[in-house]
């Protein structure tokens, strides 16, 4: 069994395992550091492919990989996000699309979904993600029934 989940029994016949909730890395698929020629793909596709291919390699069940347009972070290209229910949302920016980002966007990632308040503590952080942060969202409250 793994440390992010446990057996709840709902009988006495059939436990059902529960697991942490999966972490979805969002990144924006159009940001382009500012200047770069609209000729060339957009560094935001590039890191969504390189992240991707990386995650593919890896098969962690605990991660998900979602490009989107355009997270409005234009002038702090490439953008990309953390988020899972019940954990805060992290937003950062001033990304480099390349293969060591691949890999620390995915080690970020990993200690977003393996803390269970989904703290990412800039200490802990891998290095490029140490700054950079633009935001970060409480998780959402639970809905109220009136």
């Amino acid at each position: 069994m793994s440390p992010t989940s446990a057996v709840i029994p709902t009988s006495l016949e059939s436990p059902v395992r529960a697991t942490a909730p999966v972490t979805e890395i969002i990144i924006c698929t159009t940001c382009r550091p500012e200047g770069a020629s609209r000729e060339l793909p957009a560094a935001g596709q590039l890191l969504f492919d390189a992240v991707s291919a990386r995650h593919a390699e890896s098969q962690s069940a605990q991660l998900q990989v979602r490009g989107i347009a355009c997270m409005s972070g234009c002038s702090r290209a490439c953008t990309i996000a953390y988020q899972a229910a019940g954990k805060p949302t992290y937003y950062f920016g001033d990304l480099l699309a390349d293969a060591e980002t691949a890999e620390q966007v995915l080690a970020c990632g990993q200690l977003h979904a393996h803390n269970a308040d989904g703290a990412l503590l800039r200490s802990q952080r891998p290095e490029r993600l140490r700054g950079g942060i633009l935001a970060k969202l409480p998780p959402l409250l639970a809905a109220v029934t009136l």
